[in-house]
């Protein structure tokens, strides 16, 4: 999946000059976080974020300067050196963006210009769709030898029982490399005919592994 299939493309935006006031005002009527700052040119040239702005308003006790600092032009507490994407960018390399640069948000820019921008909420829910866990279903984790065509060998059986995959996802066995851990989210709600028939031709399900089950 690519970033452009799921990018916010309605980008709510100010520009520098704009005032901290105007910031928070925005901020709190559109229930966003990070606003991009654009120039005359439609171009973006600064990012500022609630925690942005949290840091600039102090509480002070006396109001007069608590207004002359919400006065203050965006320009003050940008951020200039952003991190953007591209609408082509996979959105598992984004998410390692995310991950490694510790950000908020990802504006994503195509021929200088800011086309969309990406959050974390936006890749939390794209991760519950890739993985099915919005849908209805059950959970089952196989081990498995770490070898060519071992996945396929299981999915046949899901599908002599005629049970769809909403996803699967792999994960190395930590304590040997020799296996791999399968992690299946099925269509159907009782899964223990098909956990049956997993042990029955000889794979190691690892969950569920409830009271009573062969390991």
């Amino acid at each position: 999946m690519i970033v452009e299939h799921i990018m916010s493309k309605d980008v709510i935006t100010l520009s520098p000059e704009d005032s901290i006031r105007s910031a928070i005002h925005l901020m709190r009527e559109k229930n966003i976080r990070h606003l991009p700052l654009l120039n005359a040119d439609k171009e973006m040239v600064g990012l500022v974020t609630d925690r942005d702005i949290k840091s600039a308003t102090p509480v002070f006790s006396e109001s007069e300067k608590m207004n002359e600092q919400l006065e203050m032009p965006l320009s003050t507490i940008m951020t200039t050196d952003i991190i953007t994407g591209h609408p082509l960018d996979f959105v598992e390399e984004v998410a390692v963006i995310f991950y490694h640069h510790k950000i908020g948000c990802l504006p994503i820019l195509k021929s200088g210009k800011l086309v969309g921008i990406i959050t974390g909420t936006d890749l939390l829910h794209t991760l519950v769709e890739l993985t099915g866990a919005n849908k209805p279903g059950s959970h089952i984790e196989v081990k498995v030898e770490n070898r060519p065509g071992v996945l396929h060998e299981v999915t046949r059986i899901f599908q002599d029982f005629q049970v769809n995959v909403h996803s699967v996802l792999v994960s190395p066995d930590l304590d040997d490399e020799r296996y791999k851990i399968l992690v299946f989210r099925v269509a159907t709600i009782n899964p223990l005919l098909l956990i049956a028939k997993l042990r029955k031709e000889g794979l190691q399900v690892m969950w569920p592994n409830m009271p009573g089950m062969e390991t």
